[in-house]
């Protein structure tokens, strides 16, 4: 903490500016903050499990066997190096084959990749031209249903390329330089030619593209097409040849989400050159497997992608960027011994208790709004009801057993586990949905709400020091995992959540009224997020990360009711000279600690979200009670008056 810092000027310096002073940026990363402490800790703690796993000798086919050979054949440099470009040959010789757009068409359809996720993680594109995610059907929530997603984009967002600013003119400018030089390492010829007509077609994709705000309106993304529709409203592609290509030539309908996108993007299939769709479908594949083809290309990649858009000036060490790969291609069968490990169950007594508590202090708030309307407060109710709450670790784990995992071929474990990962969610379309699926592994620092599955996930990683604390007082636990678990909690509600009832299904169960004063608070916090300005030319969005400052509003005051209900009546012990109400504040704050470099800071600003962690730090001026537990007065920078504060729940 920085105590000399006045609280109702800065409570985010006030909170952190100790930290802050004292801390530096590791040459490896684009920031550093709470969370990337833990997933440190976290990565240290899978890494020694993969090694434990990679010297037991497991027999074959063993989830231990395949986590094993999947670290070492990454591990193993002097096997990527020596089998240079090879891996790749075959996938170019396939690419360069294409002669017309039917088989254009096909190709597209194969790189189809289950590689969104539109409402649990916010992954509203992908690289290749289009993404699925398979979820619970908007309109049969009890079903699983294919949704398809924008994509076709090699930089984070659009606005990355439409936009005329000097910054994010000159990393276009560096892009193109980028491309050039992994066109060059894969043996292609005329390479600055080529760069300059892959930025040009994603340029003209990007156009194509819905905003990250406007991909946020349930109601918009709300629409079924049956397959016959697809030739109709997005001529242009041989959809019967992409749809035969994905492999999902026997499915009737999907759910679009972006009509516009798919629009405009299928009519580009059709206007641009082929050669360009060639180019791109080169760069694109060689760009998404340069993490395991010789240094060369991972150095490249890192210089870009890593220094030019994040200021980096160094890798993550190979064994870190090994854990990433196994956690993404086999997390819960790491996850499993990482939970019974590092999650014992009194911690987990403790936080459904914590749990308990916010879910009924949400539930009191509800009851006691005096602008909502009985009829929506007892669908709020009833959501609230059957909320499905998942504490450190998922009741089922997932089977890897189809997948094919090689000691020495790890452009081929990668290659078969995304293709694993899509046929896996692509079976599920039609079937029973499992409500108590989770989307994180328990080796993940993150929380998520689930609002398709009126769901909650808590990972294990995340409920730990500085988080939660089964040693540390009750009002820093409430602070710090208690806002969280209050966020994700109020997500059910937000501009998201607030379209799904208490089943999961798109319906409007609010009255006109209660929908407009919903409508009314949340454009005062979009506005007031709206007036921070990271930099002189760049502010923050506040339509962009309306959701989330909503649930961070909603998140400090259902945990601020959860934490008093849980004193019964009692006084909060004083701790280091601070009241219970203060070291739950300052525990709110501290939970956002963090420092970044100007780059990351302004992708994070263009492509999240979540606002900045010194902006969420910032919600306490909005709850009534931070006011006197820091005697925060008139004239102070961070003081609204009563009137001016946001309250939503």
């Amino acid at each position: 903490m920085d105590t000399s810092v006045v609280p109702g000027d800065d409570f985010y310096e006030y909170s952190n500016g100790g930290w802050l002073k004292a801390t530096t940026i590791p040459a490896d990363r684009g920031g550093v903050g709470v969370f990337s402490v833990l997933r440190d800790l976290s990565d240290k703690r899978t890494s020694s499990l993969i090694e434990e796993m990679s010297k037991s000798k497991a027999a074959p086919g063993s989830n231990q066997r395949k986590v094993a050979d999947l670290y070492n054949s990454y591990m193993n440099e002097a096997a990527i190096e020596k089998t240079g470009v090879a891996p790749l040959k075959s996938h170019l010789d396939a690419i360069a084959a294409i002669t017309d757009k039917k088989t254009l068409a096909h190709a597209l359809g194969e790189t189809l990749r289950a590689d969104v996720d539109a409402l649990n993680n916010t992954n509203f594109h992908t690289p290749n031209l289009f993404g699925l995610w398979v979820a619970p059907g908007f309109n049969d929530p009890d079903h699983y249903a294919p949704y398809l997603l924008q994509g076709g984009l090699g930089l984070p967002d659009r606005e990355y390329y439409l936009s005329d600013s000097k910054q994010l003119t000159e990393v276009r400018e560096k892009y193109v330089v980028h491309v050039a030089a992994m066109l060059k390492l894969a043996g292609f010829d005329d390479v600055d030619t080529r760069a300059k007509r892959i930025l040009a077609l994603e340029h003209a994709i990007a156009e194509k593209h819905l905003s990250l705000a406007a991909n946020d309106d349930i109601h918009k993304a709300n629409n079924t097409w049956t397959k016959a529709d697809f030739a109709s409203k997005a001529p242009g592609l041989d959809w019967t040849e992409y749809f035969r290509g994905a492999g999902l030539e026997n499915q009737k309908d999907f759910i679009v989400w972006q009509p516009t996108a798919f629009t405009g993007e299928a009519a580009l299939v059709q206007s641009e050159s082929l050669d360009a769709w060639k180019d791109w479908l080169a760069y694109h594949l060689i760009e998404n497997y340069a993490g395991v083809l010789p240094k060369a290309f991972a150095d490249e990649r890192f210089a870009f992608f890593g220094g030019t858009l994040q200021g980096t000036t160094q890798q993550r060490p190979r064994w870190a960027r090994g854990v990433n790969v196994v956690n993404g291609l086999l997390g819960d069968a790491v996850g499993q011994e990482y939970a019974r490990r590092y999650f014992p169950p009194e911690a987990k007594q403790q936080a459904q208790a914590m749990v308990a508590n916010i879910i009924e202090s949400f539930r009191q708030r509800v009851r006691n709004l005096s602008w909502m309307a009985e009829s929506t407060k007892k669908e709020a109710e009833a959501k609230l009801d059957t909320l499905y709450v998942g504490i450190g670790y998922p009741e089922t784990w997932k089977d890897y057993s189809s997948y094919d995992v090689k000691a020495d071929d790890i452009f081929g474990n990668i290659w078969r586990g995304s293709i694993f990962d899509y046929q896996y969610d692509r079976a599920k379309v039609g079937k029973p949905v499992d409500h108590h699926w989770w989307s994180m592994t328990p080796q993940t620092v993150n929380a998520v709400n689930l609002p398709l599955q009126n769901g909650l996930n808590f990972p294990a990683a995340i409920l730990q020091p500085p988080f939660f604390d089964p040693q540390a007082p009750a009002a820093a636990n409430y602070g710090a995992i208690g806002t969280v678990i209050g966020h994700e909690i109020s997500h059910t509600f937000d501009t998201e959540g607030s379209a799904f009832d208490s089943k999961g299904r798109v319906r409007d169960w609010w009255t006109p009224a209660d929908f407009e004063h919903f409508k009314k608070a949340t454009n005062a916090l979009a506005e007031q997020y709206s007036t921070y300005k990271p930099f002189p030319d760049l502010s923050l969005n506040g339509e962009q990360t309306l959701a989330e400052n909503i649930a961070d509003v909603a998140g400090i005051a259902a945990a601020f009711d959860g934490y008093h209900a849980s004193l019964k009546g009692a006084a909060g012990p004083t701790q280091n000279g601070f009241t219970a109400d203060q070291q739950f504040f300052i525990a709110f704050g501290q939970n956002w600690g963090s420092k970044a470099r100007e780059n990351a800071l302004r992708q994070q600003v263009l492509t999240d979200p979540h606002s900045p962690g010194q902006y969420r730090a910032l919600t306490v001026r909005n709850i009534d009670a931070w006011y006197p537990a820091f005697k925060v007065k008139p004239g102070e920078k961070l003081f609204l008056t009563p009137e001016e504060r946001v309250r939503i729940w």
